[in-house]
């Protein structure tokens, strides 16, 4: 039975309206944890955007799933140790940082 255009369509905008959501959502959650990059490491948001997508790119983990990651560990203060440790080495790029609860520097 074939599909009439305008059922092809409403299908069609219905998967464009679900991305849309979709990225919406990523949007906020990416700057929430800009924010708090820019909290913590006292660096303007076009910075934490910077320090963002280093850690991203250091980790091979996406932006989004990093952002998540920070946005877990400002709960409960939890972080993979390896996702800590790029976000310190991209802060201390930009000035000396200590992030809270990470061991202290030798």
């Amino acid at each position: 039975m074939p599909t009439d255009g305008g059922s092809e369509r409403i299908l069609q905008l219905e998967a464009e309206v679900r991305q849309l959501k979709d990225a919406v959502v990523s949007h906020a959650v990416v700057d929430q944890a800009i924010g708090v990059i820019v909290a913590l490491g006292r660096v303007s948001p076009d910075q934490g955007w910077t320090v963002l997508k280093e850690v991203s790119q250091h980790t091979n983990i996406k932006a989004r799933n990093i952002a998540d990651m920070i946005l877990v560990w400002g709960r409960s203060g939890v972080m993979p140790p390896e996702i800590r440790a790029a976000l310190e080495d991209a802060l201390d790029r930009l000035g000396p940082t200590q992030v809270p609860g990470a061991p202290p520097a030798p």
